[in-house]
């Protein structure tokens, strides 16, 4: 059966875009068996042909500072991850430990960057879309189905779905999601000694009040996004006040 790229939404009637008869069976399956509820989607691009399924997510869309960044990964067919879940609920630590998991057991994983100069050049929407397309064109072997977190990648000639709260619901999304955070905030960490008194490390460059009281104090440095509503703000405020 040949795909179009479409928006799934979980528990709709666009769950239909799969196959019904298997859409019922494999829905019964889950209902029986709850460890297999983050396998769905998977197990429907199994029966429908596809071989190589990978899940697509971000992290970094919101901060102020940084980079975004993506990650694809790959799992062998059947495979379940003990303890996976959005990253968004789970603790550094518990995000440190499933990374080792999740690289363990994946066929394959990739991460792809967009930094600050490209996402002011762009616009962070075509930003993230450019690192999630790094991160598909570095997997061996190549996926030929894709899930995605929340809404589909454009200019990608592979066969995906962009599934609404993915990380939630897929296995390969949510262990995409964790790969994308625990890069991202890796290397804002770095970016921490790079840039010391900005507090990169505790806020990852999202725009909590320690951080925009650092850039009131120290002015806007490298990495930030200049062209982010804040950051312009921040900036017109600070050179009034040089006046």
């Amino acid at each position: 059966m040949t795909f179009a790229t479409v928006q799934v939404r979980p528990r709709s009637k666009s769950n239909r875009r799969w196959p019904k008869k298997q859409h019922s069976r494999l829905k019964l399956l889950v209902k029986n068996d709850s460890s297999r509820k983050w396998l769905y989607h998977e197990e429907m691009a199994y029966r429908s042909g596809y071989q190589m399924i990978a899940g697509v997510d971000e992290a970094g869309r919101g901060p102020l500072a940084g980079p975004v960044v993506a990650a694809a990964v790959i799992f062998p067919e059947g495979v379940i991850i003990e303890g996976i879940e959005d990253s968004k609920r789970l603790s550094p630590q518990r995000r440190e430990k499933l990374f080792e998991v999740i690289t363990r057991e994946a066929i394959d994983w990739s991460i792809g960057t967009t930094d600050h100069t490209v996402i002011d050049q762009l616009n962070i929407l075509i930003a993230t879309h450019l690192a999630m397309r790094k991160a598909i064109h570095k997997l061996n072997p190549g996926p030929d189905f894709i899930l995605v977190d929340g809404f589909t990648i454009p200019d990608c000639t592979i066969k995906q779905i962009g599934i609404k709260d993915g990380d939630r619901l897929s296995q390969s999304i949510a262990a995409a999601s964790i790969l994308a955070k625990v890069t991202r905030d890796r290397i804002m960490e770095e970016y921490d000694h790079k840039f010391p008194g900005y507090g990169f490390a505790r806020h990852k460059g999202y725009p909590t009040r320690d951080h925009c009281q650092a850039i009131a104090q120290y002015g806007i440095c490298e990495i930030h996004r200049k062209s982010f509503s804040p950051i312009r703000k921040l900036a017109i405020n600070l050179q009034k006040v040089g006046q």
